[in-house]
């Protein structure tokens, strides 16, 4: 597999890079992670089983997809591949610094830039994607609250159903979702789409994001995932609303945008997230 993996390097890169180190990395729940060097060179590969390959692919578009904006640091793609059982992707290695080193009001700032660029009149992407190990749907829509309620929350509704874990009726849950939103049209943002605190790193030049599931919708979904799990700090918040403040409404959908990352942790996990995501399903619609 190494050799594999190393020899993709090289093609990519037109280079003679040879592993001379590699170490295991904590903290991937779905992943293996290691940091592989030498002593010029030093990349961050990802590693899982070969059927997973497309969860590697539509993260780096993804990441190409962020990183063309401009606004904010994450690593860069250098490839991904295939070997008999694996998958892998290879990005560029980023030396990460303590937590409490890090610069939030940056984050907020790039974050803010980003989600300011309304280069996109419709809701969606240009391909579907992955959020952990599930698939995300991204067709075009141009009617937000449709797009939220059908393939953010009717989605993982109907796939919860298909393991056996019923919410109640699904067509009345959207419609519930949909007129929660209907007079709500925000410009669309690209979004990171998986922004929580394990997947944000802080290096000695600034921030940086990794593990994207990108695609155009409302910023504020963004904002609130932030503050489910492993809430970021009190100054990102404060320096986001000055750069670009948050409507006067955000709070009335926070919980309505966090139930979607409820719902998929209780898809991907089970456990006590099928009960968070009953009693919000609860609140939010009886």
């Amino acid at each position: 597999m190494w050799q594999a993996i190393t020899d993709h390097i090289n093609s990519e890169l037109g280079g003679q890079f040879h592993i001379t180190q590699k170490t295991q990395l904590s903290g991937g729940e779905i992943n293996l992670a290691w940091h592989i060097s030498n002593t010029e060179q030093d990349f961050f590969v990802k590693i899982n089983q070969r059927e997973q390959f497309e969860q590697f692919e539509t993260e780096a578009l993804s990441l190409q997809a962020l990183r063309q904006h401009h606004c904010i640091r994450v690593p860069d793609v250098i490839c991904a591949g295939q070997t008999i059982d694996k998958a892998f992707l290879v990005l560029e290695y980023l030396p990460l610094i303590n937590d409490n080193g890090g610069d939030w009001r940056q984050l907020a700032q790039q974050l803010a830039l980003l989600h300011k660029q309304h280069d996109q009149a419709m809701y969606g992407f240009d391909w579907d994607n992955m959020l952990g190990r599930t698939v995300q749907p991204n067709k075009w829509q141009s009617n937000w609250s449709s797009f939220f309620s059908e393939q953010r929350i009717g989605w993982l509704l109907q796939l919860l159903l298909e393991q056996g874990f019923g919410f109640g009726k699904i067509d009345h849950l959207v419609e519930q979702c949909r007129q929660r939103l209907q007079h709500y049209q925000p410009p669309p943002s690209l979004l990171h789409g998986d922004l929580w605190r394990g997947n944000v790193g802080f290096m000695t030049s600034g921030a940086a994001v990794f593990d994207p599931a990108c695609y155009y919708g409302d910023r504020e979904t963004d904002i609130a995932y932030s503050s489910l799990f492993g809430r970021f700090d009190d100054s990102f918040y404060q320096a986001y609303n000055e750069f670009y403040p948050l409507d006067a409404d955000f709070e009335q959908r926070k919980a309505l945008y966090n139930l979607y990352h409820v719902l998929n942790h209780a898809y991907l996990f089970r456990g006590a997230y099928l009960v968070q995501a009953q009693e919000m399903v609860k609140q939010l619609f009886y």
